[in-house]
């Protein structure tokens, strides 16, 4: 007496296996994106960070701002700034210019620029005041979030 063996044939199991590809070629570009998105969101929220921290030394030390972030760092044994965050989306490290260079406008008074590392997903920028679409993000003292 033949006795039958139960399990899954061949058909069955490719069936199964292709499914599981074709939802993970769904999903996966969609983590991706979703990823880079946060990355800009929490760069913006770094630059507001770091301009929040310059406009507080600006007020204690009559209206001036500090050359560069180290000596933002140092100004009164960090009470401003303990550490410079790195940029979520990686690239270079935020950079501060005194006085304020384009992109900043001219129409706007800007007394500082703080640079992004410029390595965003230009999908995430595109509602950006500025240039859309681009990979840098910045903060000027008088404009806000530009992309550049």
């Amino acid at each position: 007496m033949k006795t039958l063996q139960k399990g899954f044939t061949l058909i069955e199991l490719m069936i199964v296996i292709a499914i599981i590809a074709i939802l993970a070629a769904i999903l996966i570009p969609n983590f991706l994106h979703a990823r880079a998105e946060s990355q800009t969101s929490a760069c913006e929220g770094n630059l507001k960070q770091l301009a929040t921290a310059l406009e507080e030394y600006a007020v204690d030390n009559s209206g001036t701002y500090p050359a560069s972030f180290a000596n933002l760092l140092a100004a009164n044994g960090g009470v401003y700034l303990k550490v410079v965050p790195n940029d979520p989306a990686g690239g270079a490290a935020y950079a501060l210019t005194v006085p304020a260079v384009a992109p900043c406008t001219q129409t706007q008074p800007n007394t500082y620029l703080i640079t992004d590392g410029g390595n965003h997903d230009t999908t995430t920028t595109t509602s950006l005041p500025g240039k859309a679409g681009t990979k840098n993000i910045d903060y000027c003292s008088g404009s806000g979030i530009l992309g550049n």
